[in-house]
């Protein structure tokens, strides 16, 4: 007999959490953010967990997550205490450093309590190698390398050149790399980049895209409070960084209302990142405070109350060749709920939105604002764009499809265990 999860994979009797043996033992390891509110990092560890395995994760503490063990939905959670985050070399030193100890303190603990067979880390940092060695060459673990960011990239995006430290990024990976059994990439970019630049099998390198869980993402009711007053409301939501290219989102809200002489939008920007107060600033500088709205990190129901009430969502990750790659989670959240897209055109955002958003050439935030004030006017294109989002979603992009790569994923590891052992 089955069942059926609820991201809708079919899980055997037999391989059900609780029934008869454990398929395996893995240890999650994740920097960037707290579980649950890491939605890929929880999308893996529950989807594991469901089928069989015995699943832990080690992440930092944040907002909303600062028990320091919980048991939740079958995994077992263990949280360390991160600084502020770091800014500059001096700060991401420390940053890391703090991070690095933690995660070894508490892989440590997991082994000595739970067990684990596979240490399963999700970058940013390309440092978790470290803690993966430890255990592979003593203890005879499994590494996999869940490759959440292109470190090289990310950091000529933040910094705008190369250099040592540039040098040094793609040492990183390419150390993380070797030492990997199997990878995981969230898209064929990155699939390319774990065969190419880290030199690895192609039959050890699985894409599981970073895809919405359509059991989270849900449509609530339209909250006009959120539009002050005004006719239209424009969504973002996402990390306040740089290469998120806030900046240029408030240069087309200076356009529009300036140039276009508009001043019936409002716009919502939800999220937190170390950028947020100087993104503030500037839109002070740009006299945009009236139209724009900061609500920093909040819950699902506050976001996807501002999602379901905004009219136009947006992307305007900055053009570089990181964010190229890259596939962006807010995408498919905005299509999941039905919502037409305006962002720079990069290859991966095309290949996710499709015929679901309007693509901007050049980082041109003029003609960001124009598309931006064209879909406004022209709801029945609004909702064709839409609804086109939303069948992708379901049809193909959804949790669901991309949680049968990740199973696949993890025979092959253990594949690979029965014949070393």
């Amino acid at each position: 007999m089955s069942t059926l999860s609820h991201d809708n994979t079919v899980v055997p009797k037999s391989e059900q959490a609780g029934v008869g043996s454990v398929r395996g033992r893995v240890l999650i390891i994740v920097e960037n953010l707290p579980v649950p509110f890491d939605g890929r990092v929880w999308s893996e560890a529950t989807t594991l967990a469901r089928h069989g395995y015995e699943v832990s994760v080690i992440c930092p503490k944040g907002p909303g997550a600062t028990a320091s063990f919980e048991m939740l939905e079958g995994v077992a959670v263990y949280r360390h205490w991160m600084p502020a985050e770091g800014r500059g070399v001096l700060g991401y030193a420390v940053e890391y450093s703090v991070a690095l100890f933690w995660e070894f303190v508490l892989s440590v603990k997991v082994q000595a309590t739970r067990g684990f067979d596979v240490i399963h880390a999700c970058n940013p940092p390309d440092l978790i190698f470290l803690v993966g060695a430890f255990h592979k060459f003593l203890f005879g673990k499994s590494f996999v390398f869940d490759q959440h960011d292109v470190n090289p990239e990310l950091y000529e995006a933040k910094f705008g050149r190369r250099g040592l430290l540039w040098r040094v990024m793609v040492l990183l990976e390419r150390v993380t790399f070797a030492l990997s059994d199997v990878s995981i990439a969230t898209n064929q970019s990155y699939r390319a980049i774990a065969i190419e630049r880290g030199r690895m099998s192609p039959d050890r390198v699985f894409v599981v895209r970073s895809a919405p869980n359509v059991s989270r993402v849900r449509s609530l009711p339209p909250d006009p409070s959120w539009k002050k007053g005004r006719k239209y409301l424009v969504g973002y939501v996402g990390v306040i960084a740089r290469q998120e290219g806030l900046d240029l989102l408030l240069d087309s809200i200076k356009h529009i209302r300036k140039t276009r002489n508009r001043d019936d939008i409002q716009f919502v920007i939800v999220g937190g990142g170390r950028e947020l107060e100087d993104l503030k600033m500037l839109a002070t500088a740009l006299e945009l405070d009236e139209m724009v709205t900061f609500t920093g990190r909040v819950d699902d129901d506050t976001l996807f109350t501002v999602l379901s009430t905004a009219d136009v969502c947006v992307n305007p990750d900055r053009p570089s060749s990181m964010n190229d790659k890259s596939t962006m989670h807010k995408i498919m959240e905005y299509m999941t709920l039905g919502k037409p897209i305006v962002q720079f055109d990069l290859t991966e955002g095309r290949f996710s939105a499709g015929d679901a958003s309007l693509y901007v050439q050049n980082a041109d935030t003029a003609e960001f604002g124009d598309k931006i004030l064209e879909l406004l006017e022209d709801p029945a294109r609004r909702q064709a764009m839409g609804a086109f989002g939303q069948k992708r979603i379901n049809g193909e992009l959804a949790w669901h499809h991309a949680s049968t790569k990740l199973l696949g994923a993890y025979e092959k590891v253990f594949k690979l265990r029965e014949k070393c052992g």
